[in-house]
Parts: structure tokens; C-alpha cells; sequence
């Protein structure tokens, strides 16, 4: 037999105590977050948010234009300032440019050795007389083309050497190294802003090969893309070039 509930009241029970509530019906207890929803400062930081329990920032974010950029495998380092890039070009002019002209020097004096002797050659022909004065004069005359010929052969070959000294040093030591020997001497390095790693062959030809097409227009160009990083407003100093080659400079 059934008796109705009191006015205002519950039901009674007919178990004398409630049921023990389990975990994960009812209604969510205050400060406890539903189930599947991670409590906050879990989970994976949001890009562009302040970074919690110390998670690096995404690789090539600027670190508030403060002069560093946090990179891959490398993690935060500081951005080369162009004080220091300037030093290192003018210790890398010094040493190529004593290279040129130690190359220039042997070139210039092979030429002018031979083109002395083939005036020599002709001067010699005044003691000779008839018939013998004209066959001197025509050994002279092909002793002096042949003394030409050597003589910008010996050119040709200062040139080309000049351009693999050129290749040599500004594009397979930035390409395998990461730098020639002024950066070295400033402790500056260029590297894959995607990965930290060396510019590699193709990335070191891009870096290299944009400057130098610039340098045919009257050399305006090449200044302007030496002078580019100071156009650059993302804080990291890229050139035309370093974008190009997906490069920037870095100091170690």
C-alpha cells in the first residue's frame, strides 16, 4: 500500500538512501570541465598565443622584432645585425680581392714577357741584309702572333680562374658551410630558415646568382640587393637574395 508523497516533499524512498550519482551523467560538477573537453593549460598551445609550460614558438616567428627568430633544430638564436654582415663583406673583399690580384699580377706580367720578346725578335732582324732580312721579318711577324696568342691565353686563363675562385668561395663554402671566412671571423652563419641547416648547392647558386645578374646593370643592381635587408619589415634582415634562397643569417 502506497501513501502520497508530504505537501512540499520528495517521494520517499523506499531504499532509505540515495543512490551514489556515477561519474559521467548528471549534470558536470562546478570547475570540472565536461568529459573530452581538456582542462585549461592542457592540450597544444594555439599559434600566435603565449606559450605555456615553456612549448617553443613556431619555427621562423620573430621574437617580437627584438632581434632573434626561433628555427628548427636550432631554437632560439639571434638575427645578424647588418653592422656585423658589413664587416664580414669587407674582410671577405680583403681576402678575394688579394686573391685577384695575386692571379692579375702572374697574368699581366706572363703577357707583357711575351709580347717583349716579340719585339726583340723583330729589333734582331736589322743585321740581317737581303735575301736573308725578309725571311727574319716574317718569323718575326709569326713569332709575334703566336706571342699574341699565348698573351691572351694567359688572360683568358686569369679570368677564369678569377670566376672559380669567385665560385669557389661565395658559393660552395656559403653552400656546404654556411659561410666564408669573414662570417666565420664574426661568428655569423647562413642557414634554411625551414630547417637550420646550410643553404645547400641549390640554395647557395640562388643566394649567389641574384647579386651578380644585378651587378649587370651598371652594378646599381647588385647594391640594391646587398642594401635589400634594410627594406625588409619582418624583422629578420632577408635580402632578395636570402628570400630567394629561403636563407637568413644568423649569429652563433
Amino acid at each position: 500500500m502506497s501513501y502520497p508523497p508530504p505537501p512540499g516533499g520528495q517521494p520517499p524512498n523506499p531504499y532509505g538512501q540515495q543512490p551514489p550519482q556515477q561519474p559521467g551523467y548528471g549534470y558536470p560538477q562546478q570547475g570540472v570541465p565536461p568529459q573530452g573537453v581538456p582542462p585549461q593549460g592542457y592540450g597544444y598551445p594555439q599559434q600566435g598565443a603565449p606559450q605555456p609550460g615553456g612549448y617553443p614558438p613556431p619555427p621562423g616567428t620573430v621574437q617580437a622584432n627584438n632581434g632573434y627568430i626561433n628555427i628548427a633544430h636550432l631554437g632560439t638564436v639571434r638575427i645578424a645585425t647588418m653592422g656585423q654582415r658589413f664587416l664580414a663583406r669587407l674582410i671577405d673583399g680583403a681576402i678575394i680581392g688579394a686573391i685577384y690580384a695575386i692571379i692579375l699580377i702572374a697574368g699581366v706580367g706572363s703577357a707583357l714577357g711575351l709580347s717583349a720578346e716579340a719585339g726583340s725578335n723583330i729589333e734582331d732582324c736589322g743585321a740581317y741584309t737581303d735575301p736573308g732580312y725578309d725571311a727574319c721579318v716574317d718569323r718575326s711577324i709569326q713569332d709575334a702572333a703566336d706571342s699574341f696568342a699565348a698573351t691572351m691565353s694567359a688572360l683568358f686563363t686569369a679570368i677564369l680562374l678569377i670566376a672559380l675562385v669567385t665560385l669557389v668561395y661565395e658559393w660552395l663554402m656559403v653552400a656546404v658551410k654556411g659561410a666564408t671566412f669573414g662570417k666565420m671571423a664574426l661568428g655569423l652563419k647562413i642557414v634554411k630558415e625551414a630547417d637550420g641547416r646550410a643553404p645547400g648547392v641549390g640554395g647557395g647558386f640562388i643566394r649567389y646568382i641574384i647579386p651578380v645578374l644585378g651587378g649587370f646593370l651598371c652594378g646599381i643592381g647588385q647594391l640594391l640587393v646587398y642594401l635589400s635587408p634594410f627594406f625588409d619589415n619582418s624583422g629578420k634582415l632577408q635580402g632578395w637574395h636570402d628570400r630567394a634562397a629561403g636563407t637568413v643569417v644568423i649569429k652563433k
